[in-house]
């Protein structure tokens, strides 16, 4: 099987303008997220699709394949689908190039069930909240699934909300609630159909590109992991990443 990663990269985020760029110890955060998701035992190939110049000359510098998409593409699904037309491949990633120090044993654990279950189409992970802040942030998504491990919603909102807890920290405590990590894995077929599909109310009220597949009638089979992940959104995020990274080289160096 044939598998290729995709990392859709947009130069202007809204949140932290050029923030793939950002330095952490002498690299890009893209280059992080490139260098840690290539460690998969899985992908046969990785791919960046940039929507700016330099975006791609920072990508090609440190030796990553490059493509360049037009800036008018709206989702990173988009984006995905625009660089896997031209490809030959059983199954897509779509991995966010925000995620700087991502387990390479994420990436394979939302590979693996396309291995073994043909019914499988779209694969995405989660794992579960432990902080309050996690559970508060907005731009932390969180999501329902049924005893299928199929997700039956995606919000930025603590869902499902604990109605007896008084407290945030009663509602981490009391219920498993948990985050998604923003990676996918896509069949061929079914990468193709979402490009073709219009959006929708939810994913319009929510900014959540995924309800799109949902209220479209798609199913998302959830894999549950226990690997930790975080994201760069904002300059705070930023800032711990350089700690959490300055951290591991230090414990590195004994």
């Amino acid at each position: 099987m044939n598998i290729v990663g995709i990392i859709p990269a947009r130069f202007a985020s809204t949140r932290l303008m050029g923030k793939l760029l950002a330095n952490i110890d002498g690299k890009p955060i893209i280059q992080h997220t490139y260098e840690s998701i290539k460690k998969s035992k899985l992908m046969n190939d990785v791919i960046i699709a940039v929507d700016d110049e330099k975006l791609y000359d920072v990508v090609r510098g440190f030796g990553a394949k490059a493509k360049l998409t037009p800036r008018e593409l709206l989702t990173s699904t988009d984006r995905v689908a625009y660089v896997a037309e031209k490809i030959s491949a059983d199954v897509f990633l779509n991995i966010p190039g925000a995620q700087p120090f991502i387990s390479s044993k994420i990436i394979d654990e939302v590979i693996e069930p396309h291995l073994f279950d043909p019914e499988i189409t779209i694969t995405t992970i989660a794992t579960q909240i432990n902080l309050v802040d996690e559970l508060k942030s907005t731009s932390i998504t969180k999501v329902v699934f049924d005893y299928n491990n199929y997700a039956l919603y995606f919000s930025g909102s603590p869902i499902p909300f604990v109605k007896d807890a008084k407290t945030n920290l009663e509602r981490v405590l009391s219920a498993e609630i948990f985050k998604h990590v923003g990676i996918y894995a896509y069949s061929k077929e079914i990468l193709s159909t979402i490009s073709k599909l219009k959006p929708t109310d939810l994913e319009r009220i929510e900014k959540l590109e995924q309800l799109r597949l949902l209220e479209h009638g798609l199913k998302i089979k959830i894999v549950v992991t226990e690997e930790e992940s975080f994201s760069v959104y904002t300059p705070s995020d930023l800032d711990y990443a350089r700690r959490y990274y300055s951290n591991i080289k230090m414990r590195e160096n004994g």
